[in-house]
């Protein structure tokens, strides 16, 4: 398994739900970019699943060593790279909070996800689980910036799948509402509209081996999104969102 984004909480369980399952790794690459946190985690997966993992540096926010990861091959890749960036109050105007939030979440990621793409292109099988957000299928006042890099992701990830389909590689692209992260750390979430970690993998790893094509972590925000989505524009820039 190949994992972007390694630190995220979400990554994490997904990576422990997949081996508490039963799943089979020779090796689990660690994509990082603060290596020296994610060897804990692999620590914990050698004591807890005697599972074998390898550490690689990853900064999207720096220039990608594509060299560093050339070598690695594998048929299920998990993606939970992302970059909130300041909200618009304090970032709109800001060139380098909005430079890192585009980079982050789409145009660096991009290159990336397509690298893989290609080898999973050529063995003709794979899966590729890449988190977005509901974020992306409307722009809001309060996130437009971190929103519209992530509609790219979505539409580019739509993309994918329809050219990998007949190739027999997966595509899953994953539409988590408000997480229980350190992301969201100290925003004020509702509860009821909130997912912990562990439940998101759950539901990732069901939608995965169900071959779904687009999943929300909580059913409950398709309805939601269905609803802002169809809002009339006259009406929807008046509101506060």
């Amino acid at each position: 398994m190949i994992v972007l984004g390694s630190n995220s909480e979400v990554a994490q369980a997904f990576v422990e739900e997949c081996l508490a399952r039963g799943e089979k790794f020779s090796t689990i690459y660690l994509l990082s970019s603060n290596p020296e946190t994610t060897e804990k985690f692999a620590g914990h997966l050698q004591v807890k699943f005697l599972q074998n993992s390898e550490i690689i540096h990853f900064d999207l926010m720096k220039e990608i060593d594509y060299k560093s990861f050339e070598n690695i091959n594998s048929d299920l890749l998990f993606c939970a790279s992302g970059y909130l960036g300041l909200g618009t109050e304090e970032g709109l105007y800001d060139d380098g909070n909005t430079a890192q939030i585009i980079d982050v979440n789409y145009a660096k990621l991009v290159p990336v996800l397509n690298f893989f793409a290609k080898k999973m292109e050529s063995k003709r099988t794979g899966t590729m689980i890449v988190l977005s957000s509901v974020a992306g299928e409307r722009g809001r006042q309060s996130n437009f910036i971190y929103g519209s890099a992530k509609a790219g992701l979505i539409a580019y990830l739509s993309g994918l799948r329809n050219y990998l389909f007949d190739k027999k590689v997966q595509v899953l692209t994953v539409k988590p509402g408000f997480m229980d992260t350190k992301m969201t750390e100290g925003l004020p979430l509702n509860p009821a509209l909130t997912a912990t970690p562990k439940k998101a993998a759950d539901g990732i790893y069901k939608a995965y081996k169900n071959k779904k094509d687009v999943a929300y972590v909580l059913p409950i925000w398709a309805i939601i999104m269905m609803i802002i989505r169809n809002i009339p524009e006259f009406i929807f820039k008046k509101l506060k969102l």
